[in-house]
């Protein structure tokens, strides 16, 4: 394995199953596996479906905004600067609470999860939940419940 630097535009950009975008900053190759980095942007009040993340722990760093976080049975929360941490096996979801675009840092050990965005982001729109809850199963992410904006309302 190599060091290497990422500048903000050399980063794959795709599209979410949400109305954001997500940046890959490091994947599989780059770190032999060992993790994965995205920044993903996140219309305001929204954040994506329940899930569990089979294999990845995850580190949510809000690098702008004001977030909401339910892991498990506990809310949390983040504002700019701030981070949370979701581990494997548990089920998450995260909302932007603010009134505009909110931007996080993520990072996941060990690496995969930029195969989830990368085949989420060839499905055609609208998404069809149950062609998304399929790739989620392939990338070892189960999807089980609704957003956080229908789940727990503000």
């Amino acid at each position: 394995m190599k060091p290497f630097a990422v500048q903000p535009s050399d980063g794959v950009w795709l599209s979410t199953p949400t109305k954001g975008s997500v940046v890959v900053l490091a994947d599989t190759l780059q770190t032999n596996g060992s993790l994965s980095v995205l920044e993903l942007e996140v219309a305001a009040y929204d954040g994506p479906a329940a899930h569990t993340h089979l294999r990845e722990d995850e580190v949510w760093y809000v690098i702008d905004g004001d977030f909401r976080f339910k892991a498990g049975d506990q809310m949390l929360r983040a504002t700019t600067g701030g981070m949370a941490f979701g581990p494997r096996g548990m089920q998450h979801a995260f909302q932007n609470i603010g009134d505009t675009v909110g931007r996080l840092l993520i990072i996941t050990s060990p690496s995969g999860i930029e195969r989830f965005f990368e085949q989420a982001a060839q499905l055609s729109r609208p998404i069809d939940p149950e062609e998304l809850a399929a790739v989620g199963h392939a990338n070892w992410v189960e999807f089980a419940g609704p957003p956080l904006a229908v789940s727990d309302p503000l």
